[in-house]
């Protein structure tokens, strides 16, 4: 079997050793006859496997016994709308800090269940470095701060976390998430798609602290209020249980490996290597500053943008896949997830540099 390079942005790559582990039990999980994805979510043995889920990712962040763990379904979007529902009274002030595609889909959305203020762009800058702490001004009664701590699509990323007093940070770490280590008490509230750098698409992993859940207001749903799905154990409904089965594998794929301080060195390095290939000679460009450049993401162009379109259809036929950038910004873009073996990223390199010996 070939396993191509693949720098897909999310849905993105699964470690090797997850797929063939499920692949393995796929027919007839732990002796039992049938495949986990057949099995009752109420069943103890897979209430065992979510159980097990969420200690793993509670080693690997260090979350404190204060927060709540929340295995959701709906995507990270549908947290757009859940946030100011669960946090914020329909008079009361949130704040927003705006730097990209991400962050101003949660600012559309927050405006219909809040007083929305978007404290500090990243417009201002061409959206090449994120604001800095003294810019963010909040005024009184605010709820909560929100923020994406690394936009997808074009590879900015925080180089700190936003606080300001008392007021809860919500973090949108969708795509930054397991990657490098955080502080879990810094935030009030943190949420992430799975499908980038957790597992599959179709789970959304939430993480609460505990005194944030008596605040939702009356008009939300019973299924969107976070205090029903922790009170549960994300059971409310049926949970999406092959979703929350193949996460599990893979924070136990990172613990194996040394957990979030190894894979952060990794992910340095990988980063690095493709950054320093960027910068060379001028071929290649990617234009956020160096302090805000993304780990996860890495956005770039070629000087002359009608070689774009011949350095993505040489990639595809060197195995090199789902490098094209997102249709609002063009050019490429490399998502080098936790996932991404080390080796992908030098045979990325390696190519960039034959690609620019030949059309240099």
């Amino acid at each position: 079997m070939i396993r191509k390079h693949n720098f897909s942005a999310g849905p993105a790559a699964i470690p090797r050793e997850v797929l063939e582990r499920a692949q393995a039990e796929m027919l007839d999980w732990n002796k039992m006859g049938l495949s986990i994805m057949e099995m009752s979510h109420r069943s103890k043995e897979f209430i065992a496997v979510a159980q097990k889920s969420e200690a793993d990712l509670r080693l690997l962040l260090s979350i404190p016994n204060n927060y709540k763990v929340l295995f959701l379904q709906g995507g990270a979007t549908s947290q757009f709308g859940m946030i100011p529902l669960n946090l914020a009274r329909a008079d009361q002030v949130t704040a927003y800090i705006e730097t990209g595609m991400w962050s101003t889909k949660a600012i559309v959305e927050g405006r219909r269940y809040s007083q929305l203020e978007v404290v500090a762009s990243a417009a201002e800058k061409g959206y090449r470095s994120v604001p800095t702490q003294s810019e963010l001004n909040l005024g009184d009664d605010v709820a909560y701060l929100h923020y994406a701590s690394n936009e997808t699509v074009g590879g900015l990323s925080f180089d700190y976390v936003p606080q300001i007093g008392d007021v809860p940070v919500v973090a949108d770490m969708s795509s930054d998430i397991l990657s490098k280590e955080i502080d879990v008490s810094s935030f009030g509230m943190i949420y992430a798609g799975a499908q980038k750098n957790i597992g599959p698409a179709g789970l959304t992993v939430v993480i609460i602290r505990d005194d944030l859940l008596d605040r939702a207001q009356a008009m939300t749903p019973k299924m969107y209020n976070y205090k029903v799905h922790a009170a549960a154990g994300s059971m409310s409904n049926t949970p999406p249980t092959f979703a929350w089965y193949l996460s599990g594998l893979v924070f136990e794929w990172l613990l194996e490996r040394g957990g979030i301080a190894a894979i952060e060195q990794i992910n340095r390095r990988k980063a690095q290597k493709l950054y320093q290939e960027i910068d060379a000679t001028g071929f290649y460009k990617n234009q956020i500053v160096s302090n805000n450049r993304s780990m996860m993401n890495v956005p770039f162009n070629i000087h002359d943008a009608s070689l774009e379109s011949v350095f993505l259809e040489q990639a595809a036929k060197a195995d090199l896949l789902n490098l094209k950038g997102h249709k609002a910004v063009g050019g490429m873009r490399a998502s080098i997830y936790n996932a991404v073996a080390e080796e992908s990223v030098d045979v990325l390199v390696d190519f960039m540099q034959n690609f620019e010996r030949q059309h240099g």
